[in-house]
């Protein structure tokens, strides 16, 4: 395969990829990502474009290479041996600069998209306390007080799971805490998850961006019944949300602080002194 023709065909397969978009009306279009939800989903899908072009041009050149060899330096008719050569200085050092210069690219786009996805929000249109424990989901809606200035929440179970609502195009805070494991609370549609770790308050901001209904789940290995830990995801308009919050209000068992949210500031089988019990 010519150089040219090399050329040729990577320019090709990364325009086709960059004609990729992550609300694509197919899997193949979205390079097999879900349908972006969120605000923060586009630095998200920029990496991800990013490295399969990067990932393109590399297989291309290395097969370009592999073809290239095979062809160049077969064996003749007349069974003449090719040269052979210990070894090339100059494409030794190519083989081991070009690795640490893709990482370094990778390295500095992949910081990039992080802080512009942990980029906080100044004021947040609302706060969901998000609890993960073994082996359930709550939602305390921090914003959403109930009579005598109490919260309200959506618990689950591993037979039941939790349902978590939010508005759209409003952008919301949550604060992740957990009782007990590490757990992970993830909803692919929104590019994003981040770690529930034991006496660590972990935040991000995010604006839901799609309405629809979308299953989230726990990305941690956190013990027996990990698979259970999944929860639903309403995103709805305005009216829809406040009508469910405010059913949650008249809701005894959902007033007041979902089961486990209490022990959430501190690590189980330890006492305030950070003593074993």
């Amino acid at each position: 395969m010519g150089r040219k023709k090399l050329v040729v065909l990577a320019a090709v397969a990364a325009l086709g990829l960059s004609a990729c978009s992550p609300v694509g009306d197919n899997d193949l279009k979205r390079l097999a990502l879900p349908v972006k939800s969120s605000d923060r989903g586009q630095a998200v899908w920029d990496l991800w474009l990013g490295s399969w072009i990067a990932t393109l041009v590399v297989f291309l050149l290395v097969f370009g290479l592999i073809v290239y060899a095979s062809v160049r330096f077969r064996r003749r008719s007349d069974d003449e041996v090719p040269s052979q050569m210990r070894y090339n200085l100059p494409i030794e050092a190519l083989y081991t600069i070009a690795p640490v210069i893709v990482v370094a690219v990778f390295f500095f786009h992949t910081v990039t998209a992080q802080n512009e996805i942990l980029k906080d929000v100044e004021n947040p249109d609302h706060t969901v306390e998000v609890i993960g424990s073994k082996w359930q989901w709550a939602f305390n809606y921090l914003d959403e007080e109930a009579a005598g200035g109490t919260d309200v929440f959506d618990v689950g179970t591993p037979q039941d799971p939790a349902e978590l609502w939010l508005p759209v195009d409003e952008s919301v805070r949550f604060e992740l805490k957990s009782p007990d494991v590490i757990h992970s609370f993830w909803v692919p549609e929104f590019y994003f998850k981040m770690d529930v770790v034991p006496g660590r308050a972990n935040h991000f901001d995010m604006t839901p961006t799609r309405e629809g209904t979308f299953t989230g789940r726990c990305a941690e290995l956190c013990g027996l019944y990990h698979s259970r830990m999944i929860f639903k995801v309403h995103v709805v308009s305005r009216t829809e949300y406040d009508a469910h919050i405010a059913d949650l209000k008249k809701d005894p068992k959902s007033v007041g602080r979902p089961q486990g949210a209490k022990e959430a500031d501190s690590i189980a089988g330890l006492n305030e002194d950070g003593e074993e019990d």
